[in-house]
């Protein structure tokens, strides 16, 4: 049984600012791609795809004289943090149990090595899920943030993985 279901999540209007303004296609394509890879590697894929769909809730949009400056973000990027925080956030108010909502925030912190100094980071299996998840939808320039979905063809995507976690969790008990 879960406490949260990703659609509770998607609906919620903190989610929606945060995942629009970070890309909700991405968002829900990543969370799908941590869905697998959870399934793959025997994980929790409810919190794979939790930690997938908000990975980037954090994302703040560097503008250079009016475009979009890739190089500067790059240089000045936190949104791993800002996004954990986020995340946790949300999850608590929505009523995630408090371990699961900090081991989803510690994914989404560590699902990019973009705010370090160095990429020495030692990753648990759920981390490392999150981090594949997010770069098997990258695109070159940060242009996945920028790709577009329907609102109804995202809600109906979020309540069909839904089923699956719920399916997946099933044969489990």
């Amino acid at each position: 049984m879960r406490d949260v279901k990703l659609i509770q999540i998607f609906e919620h209007h903190i989610a929606q600012k945060y995942l629009k303004r970070s890309g909700l296609a991405h968002a829900i394509a990543v969370a799908y791609h941590a869905f697998q890879l959870g399934r793959e590697h025997n994980l929790d894929v409810d919190i794979a795809s939790k930690a997938g769909l908000l990975h980037d809730m954090g994302h703040y949009t560097w503008y250079k004289n009016g475009k979009w400056d890739y190089e500067l973000y790059k240089q000045n990027d936190i949104h791993a943090i800002k996004g954990a925080e986020r995340a946790h956030k949300l999850l608590i108010r929505l009523g995630e149990n408090p371990i699961k909502a900090k081991t989803i925030a510690l994914a989404i912190l560590f699902h990019t090595d973009s705010f370090l100094p160095s990429n020495d980071i030692v990753r648990t299996p759920l981390q490392q899920i999150v981090k594949w998840a997010d770069e098997k939808d990258e695109e070159k320039g940060g242009m996945h943030h920028y790709r577009t979905i329907e609102y109804d063809r995202a809600r109906n995507s979020i309540i069909r993985l839904d089923q699956w976690i719920d399916e997946e969790l099933a044969k489990s008990y």
